[in-house]
């Protein structure tokens, strides 16, 4: 199959269980429609999806023995992830409400390297330190990308019950104190990626990248979201933040570290229109 219709096929299934989803779960008031969960040919036909999303990010990021890595393969391996890591937390929890947020976007990233192909190499993408830098970085971007949507979710949840309108969705999820430890669980474990990511990257700049640490937007912005997701963690163990507080954190860091690497390869491959 060629490699455009890989990319279709797998945004045709995200956007169909996206679509079914939203009529199923998401619409109308609580008596209109029966609860339950994902059904057995859904969470099949997602991991279709996933498979051939990830088959895209194979051709995609390591073309003739190299390895290509611009801002939209990264947003799509970013969502991918994050759609690997919902699908199996989904089997020991009801996550139902993320299908709707996270679903759509990974349709959309799906489809952006072949209208954004970039060209920006990697240097010594064969050498172990910079394997291990990479996917400790991709797997804490996921992690946050997870959470961020959680947090968005969070939030609907928690207007919606002040408002007293609740869909058949929005009923199903475990109760708001169940969601928001999971919500610190994922931050916890991509702080701590993160953690490794950064410090990986000061330490071994020279063999990662072939020069020594600039502080340039990419690093400043990395820490800046370093910052934010220790303060927040501090704030919790400390002083029991939680609620609105926690999920503006956790979008605030989330932000952060989205330009950190996302923001400046597209400013320099869509608006500036270099590769490096």
């Amino acid at each position: 199959m060629p490699s455009i219709l890989l990319h279709l096929t797998a945004a045709a299934l995200y956007s169909g269980l996206a679509l079914v989803f939203w009529r199923t779960r998401w619409r109308g008031p609580i008596l209109d429609q029966p609860l339950h969960g994902i059904a057995t040919w859904e969470r099949s036909l997602l991991l279709l999806a996933i498979v051939l999303h990830g088959i895209t990010l194979i051709a995609e990021i390591f073309p003739a023995h190299t390895m290509r890595f611009g801002f939209s393969v990264a947003l799509s391996l970013i969502l991918w992830l994050a759609i690997v890591f919902y699908w199996i937390e989904s089997l020991y929890a009801r996550m139902d409400g993320l299908q709707m947020l996270g679903l759509p976007l990974a349709a959309l990233c799906v489809l952006l390297p072949p209208f954004f192909p970039g060209q920006h190499l990697l240097a010594n993408a064969g050498a172990p330190v910079f394997r291990a830098h990479f996917l400790m970085a991709m797997l804490a971007y996921s992690l946050f990308t997870l959470a961020a949507l959680h947090a968005i979710l969070m939030a609907v949840a928690e207007k919606s019950l002040h408002r007293g309108r609740l869909t058949p969705l929005l009923s199903g999820l475990p109760p708001l104190l169940t969601m928001e430890a999971l919500l610190f669980r994922m931050i916890h474990i991509g702080f701590a990626l993160l953690t490794l990511t950064l410090a990986s990257g000061i330490l071994f700049s020279e063999a990662l990248f072939g020069k020594p640490l600039a502080f340039n937007h990419k690093t400043i912005f990395a820490l800046l979201s370093w910052l934010i997701f220790a303060a927040l963690l501090t704030g919790r163990h400390l002083r029991g933040w939680r609620g609105r507080k926690a999920l503006r954190w956790t979008l605030a860091g989330f932000g952060a570290l989205l330009l950190a690497y996302v923001g400046s390869r597209f400013v320099l491959e869509v608006i500036l229109g270099r590769a490096t």
